[in-house]
């Protein structure tokens, strides 16, 4: 199938989208990316103006593309609204057409327990592991891929099972979480009825979940636009490009700081909502992506 793209009102670009670290799942091969959304092979590519797409083991639409890859969203409204200076205006003309993915909840929460201080090829590594492990296999154009698995498939899963994934520590907070959802604790529709605020609230409440693990499942699952996730690299992107807006004594005590402390994390995330306003998390994407392949290019 395929879905004609007026560039000029709906802007789009798969590759920066898919390569900007937001979602762990997708691979390239031959051309073509691949992925797995809501136990469905997804394979997709652009050309040009069209975006061409098959799936497995159930075919989907083009509403089920437009709704993963956000293509409703007013992007050039958004960018226009978050163009505040020459360091996101770069970014804009360099990755223009890169969009916040709409992912499952669940296996956004998950992934991103994961993703709890490793770099993005070891996330990737984890959340394989997982699905291999737990979830169950679909064999599509000679590769093999893995849906993700349910809550109670990690819910009743062995501790040590999870570990043999190389979770690590991780491994206990996966499985605690996994039995608050699988029991009906926490319902994502629920969440994503809230406002930011109380939605986020909620999610900081489960075993694994701090700042910034919160802020990238409001953003990447719950349509929560404004969530604006601090991680090392937009720690960097604010005290490079943003000090004037801290004091001298403010940045100087994170700049000792190894890692962010919950007072810290709350200044940099009420800053960018502030600045970039109500789309920061898009704001937050592109600069976080613009100085991941600035700081490859210069290695």
């Amino acid at each position: 199938m395929e879905i004609k793209l007026d560039q000029s009102v709906t802007p789009f670009n798969l590759r920066h989208t898919l390569e900007c670290g937001q979602a762990f799942r997708w691979e390239i091969f031959g051309g073509w990316w691949y992925g797995v959304v809501k136990e469905k092979v997804v394979k997709i590519r652009q050309v040009g103006d069209k975006l061409q797409f098959q799936s497995f083991p159930e075919r989907v639409n083009a509403d089920f593309i437009q709704s993963y890859f956000r293509l409703n969203d007013n992007l050039p409204r958004i960018l226009s609204e978050i163009n505040k200076d020459e360091h996101i205006r770069k970014a804009i003309q360099h990755f223009c057409g890169l969009r916040i993915t709409r992912q499952e909840p669940w296996e956004c929460l998950i992934s991103y327990i994961c993703a709890t201080n490793k770099n993005i090829p070891a996330i990737k590594q984890m959340i394989h592991n997982v699905c291999k492990r737990f979830g169950r296999k679909i064999a599509f154009n000679g590769y093999s891929f893995y849906t993700f698995p349910k809550p109670n498939d990690l819910a009743e899963a062995r501790l040590e099972d999870l570990r043999g994934c190389k979770l690590g520590f991780r491994a206990r907070r996966v499985s605690e979480t996994s039995r608050i959802i699988n029991d009906g604790e926490l319902d994502f529709e629920s969440l994503g009825q809230m406002d930011y605020e109380k939605a986020k609230l909620k999610l900081l409440r489960l075993p694994g979940v701090g700042h910034k693990v919160a802020d990238c499942v409001l953003l990447f699952s719950l349509d929560k636009i404004e969530a604006l996730p601090v991680d090392v690299w937009v720690k960097k992107i604010i005290l490079e490009f943003y000090p004037r807006f801290f004091t001298q004594s403010f940045i100087e005590n994170v700049s000792k700081r190894g890692s962010l402390i919950d007072h810290d994390y709350e200044k940099f995330s009420d800053f960018g909502k502030k600045y970039f306003g109500a789309y920061a998390g898009y704001a937050q994407e592109y600069l976080f992506h613009s100085k991941r392949i600035e700081s490859t290019i210069k290695k």
